[in-house]
């Protein structure tokens, strides 16, 4: 007798058909030489294999000759990898030891390898680290070469520099609010060339309007009265005096910082070659006062093959930030679409019986991604394929959702540029706007039908 509902002489139709659905491929993979560190400000505890030592737990201090003699240790057992979890910036030294010593470097998120409810100390956290990483449970982050790091480091280092500058700038503000000058609110910038000598004059001791009217540009309008008549207190002065000397220290930081980066990118870069490259089709995006005070356009486009710049909406902040945080290597993603979800730009499907619980993008801290956001939200008024592009997205989904989705499509743009060294083709982007249009003129045939009208159209005027 067959089962309820089904015939009992075909099985064929007794049998449900299967959803077609994407597998995972799991192996089992035993690395007997893996080792497992839990890492702390002051002390370091390691775990091998038990089966190589009586003693597979051992604790180290955080100094550099401890941890030259842990290095010695895994090396006596034959350790070739090294799980860690990325914690804050202590794992930094040992990583690098073990880097020389040619040791692989197994870098884990610590969400993806929070052990079982129980007691929870360093000696276990190593032990289950250890665990996961020998039986091939375990991915390690993305880690660009050596060289990159280096540049990477100095990279994030401007940035903040840039960030702290932005700090003093707002106390000159503050500074200009109490003594009621109005200065900061005509002018547009008050680091330009006309503030800086306003300010400079009046911390050298002017205070009349009409000999500091001489330093602004003739395109201000305000007048003297309006823009240089304040109460000169002298807390106040003090106050603006230490915030445009904290900006022009960093300033002269940022200076030296460009010409570290300067000479390091040129160092990595290939030589330029010696037929002159073809004229680009546009002028480089440009990155304002923030832009870099070395050739970076042209040390970026030899690093990376290709001129991301020619991209809407990329400019050399964002090809910088891209190469200082991967490099030109992105072997390590097989596809875009890897790459995509690397940077956190993609929907983070989570599906359970068939249902899709949420789709919602995860939360990303990602550099890369952070730049690919900004230059998508400068794509707004844009008049090219990528502008027409986020705007059709921002009327679907939203403005936060349309950044998001033109961040993920500028990702997969600059992934495929850097993979196979192609310039930047808008023609292809071009049969996506004529189904666009094809689609909305369907859609005002209809409702012109509806309201009992007809679309008649009319020829193209020379």
């Amino acid at each position: 007798m067959g089962p309820p509902g089904g015939d009992a002489t075909n099985p064929t139709q007794a049998m449900p058909r299967a959803r077609k659905t994407k597998v995972q491929t799991i192996q089992p993979v035993i690395n007997p030489h893996a080792a497992g560190a839990d890492i702390g400000a002051r002390e370091i505890y390691v775990a091998l294999p038990s089966a190589l030592t009586s003693e597979p737990v051992r604790s180290f201090p955080t100094f550099t000759e401890d941890l030259r003699a842990l290095v010695a240790w895994l090396q006596s057992f034959g350790i070739k990898s090294v799980a860690m979890e990325a914690t804050s910036v202590y794992w930094i030294p040992l990583a690098e030891l073990l880097e020389e010593a040619k040791i692989e470097v197994c870098l884990v998120n610590p969400r993806h390898v929070k052990n079982v409810p129980g007691r929870k100390t360093d000696v276990m956290d190593c032990q289950w680290l250890q665990y996961l990483h020998s039986v091939g449970l375990l991915r390690g982050a993305f880690r660009p070469a050596a060289e990159v790091r280096g540049v990477r480091a100095l990279w994030r280092q401007r940035d903040a520099l840039v960030h702290h500058s932005s700090w003093h700038i707002q106390h000159m503000h503050k500074a200009f609010d109490q003594m009621n000058l109005q200065i900061h609110h005509v002018l547009a910038d008050i680091t330009g060339q006309t503030g800086t000598a306003i300010v400079e004059a009046i911390l050298q001791g002017e205070r009349d309007p009409a000999v500091l009217a001489r330093h602004r540009d003739k395109r201000v309008k305000a007048t003297e009265a309006t823009l240089l008549s304040g109460d000169y207190r002298s807390e106040h002065l003090f106050c603006l005096k230490q915030a445009f000397e904290g900006y022009q220290f960093l300033q002269n930081q940022i200076a030296r910082l460009d010409a570290e980066l300067g000479r390091r990118l040129n160092d990595l870069a290939p030589p330029a070659q010696a037929e002159p490259s073809p004229a680009p089709a546009s002028k480089p995006k440009s990155a304002g006062k923030a832009a870099p005070g070395f050739a970076a356009h042209e040390l970026l486009t030899r690093l990376h093959g290709v001129d991301l710049c020619a991209v809407p909406g990329i400019n050399v902040l964002t090809a910088q930030t891209l190469w200082s945080e991967l490099g030109g290597d992105l072997s390590a993603f097989p596809t875009a679409k890897h790459f995509a979800s690397w940077l956190g730009v993609c929907p983070d499907n989570r599906i359970s019986g068939g249902k899709v619980l949420g789709a919602r993008t995860r939360p990303s801290t990602n550099r890369v991604a952070r730049a690919l956001r900004m230059a998508a939200q400068a794509l707004h008024h844009a008049k090219n394929e990528l502008g027409e592009h986020y705007r059709r997205m921002r009327a679907k989904l939203g403005g936060a959702a349309a950044i998001t989705a033109v961040a993920n499509k500028l990702a997969r743009i600059l992934y495929v540029m850097i993979k196979t060294r192609q310039a930047y083709r808008p023609d292809l982007h071009d049969g996506a706007s004529e189904l666009h249009r094809s689609r909305t003129l369907a859609r005002l045939k209809a409702k012109a039908k509806d309201l009992g009208f007809q679309l008649i159209p009319t020829p193209a005027q020379a």
